[in-house]
């Protein structure tokens, strides 16, 4: 599956959720009924898109347009309804997606059209004068007559075949050689049960399978720095973070130091942005199918600033394991971490 496919199918997921939760009741205010039509057109385009793989500015724009008057009306709503947060989380969700999409768009390539090829000139027929003549046949050849009798050649006299001389007698059979004494007899091979048995441990040895390497623990550790930074209530809410190549979320670094999990962070495109001090549990998604959960501390924040930027926070990560450590340099090696002024 392409970019294009599996950002569309991304966002067409999560908006097919704020619709359900638009429709899952009875009390549901009029208004967010109505946002249900807009979420329906865009959750259409990008159907298309996905069943496809290609897509216009057009359409993406189109269906930015859509989800942005949702989130408008469920703010203008302001009701304590549960369909309310629900739809709202989930909206704000696939506007982080549709960004990545849109930039995804503007950076595909255009296909160039081959050149068609032109048709080869026909050779034109060579002038009389230049075509070599054609040979003529020859007449047959006239059958010869035989020569009288009194003409023609003697035969000459058929030769004798010499007579075969007799074969000669086959000599008796050469008399058997006596042994060589034991003076002059090559030494036998050792035997196998003569080998030493050190050099017999040592092929055993080698002869055994090597065991595979240990996988990389998924205990989170403490990173240096932060042993005294607070921890997130065991039933706190998870931030599920979705990385790619062009999405707005991304790892950070600082004027403090290059190392991205010491001297850096996550930041998180969301719309509901926590407050700076506050610890969080991250899981972030990779490429592949690839996944790892760590504790942070929200160290800033950024409110929308147009259609260039998503609203978001940055978190600092305080405990993550082994293996997310070596998915995060992964990732940064394919990837350049975000700048952020922390001094």
């Amino acid at each position: 599956m392409s970019e294009l496919n599996e950002l569309a199918s991304k966002a067409r997921s999560t908006l097919s959720q704020a619709l359900e939760a638009l429709q899952s009741g009875d009390d549901v205010p009029e208004k967010l009924v109505e946002a249900a039509a807009p979420i329906a057109k865009s959750m259409s385009v990008l159907h298309r898109i996905e069943k496809t793989g290609a897509a216009t500015q057009a359409d993406v724009d189109g269906a930015l347009a859509n989800v942005r008057s949702v989130l408008d009306a469920l703010q203008e709503v302001g009701e304590n309804h549960p369909a309310v947060d629900a739809a709202m989380e989930t909206v704000a969700a696939s506007l982080s997606k549709l960004f990545a999409l849109s930039k995804a768009v503007k950076m595909a390539p255009a296909k160039a059209e081959a050149p068609k090829a032109e048709p080869a000139p026909k050779a034109e027929p060579a002038p009389k004068s230049l075509r070599k003549p054609e040979p003529k046949a020859q007449p047959a050849a006239v059958k010869s007559e035989p020569a009288p009798k009194s003409l023609r050649k003697p035969e000459p006299a058929k030769a004798e075949a010499p007579k075969a001389e007799p074969a000669p007698k086959v000599q008796p059979a050469a008399a058997k050689s006596e042994p060589a004494p034991q003076s002059i007899r090559k030494p036998e091979p050792a035997r196998e049960d003569e080998t030493p048995r050190s050099i017999r441990r040592a092929e055993r040895a080698a002869a055994k399978p090597a065991e595979p390497p240990a996988p990389p623990s998924k205990e989170k550790e403490v990173v240096p720095g932060a042993e005294k930074a607070p921890l997130p209530a065991a039933d706190a809410r998870v931030h599920d973070v979705e990385l790619g190549a062009h999405s707005e979320s991304n790892f950070y670094k600082g004027l403090s130091g290059n190392e991205v999990i010491e001297h850096g962070g996550l930041f998180v495109a969301t719309y509901k942005v926590p407050k700076v001090g506050q610890p969080v549990a991250i899981r972030v998604h990779l490429p592949g199918d690839l996944e790892f959960e760590a504790d942070a501390i929200v160290q800033w924040t950024r409110d929308a600033g147009g259609e260039e930027s998503n609203p978001g926070f940055g978190a600092r990560f305080t405990r993550i394991s082994a293996e997310g450590r070596q998915l995060v340099y992964r990732y940064v090696r394919n990837r350049e971490p975000m700048f952020y002024d922390d001094l």
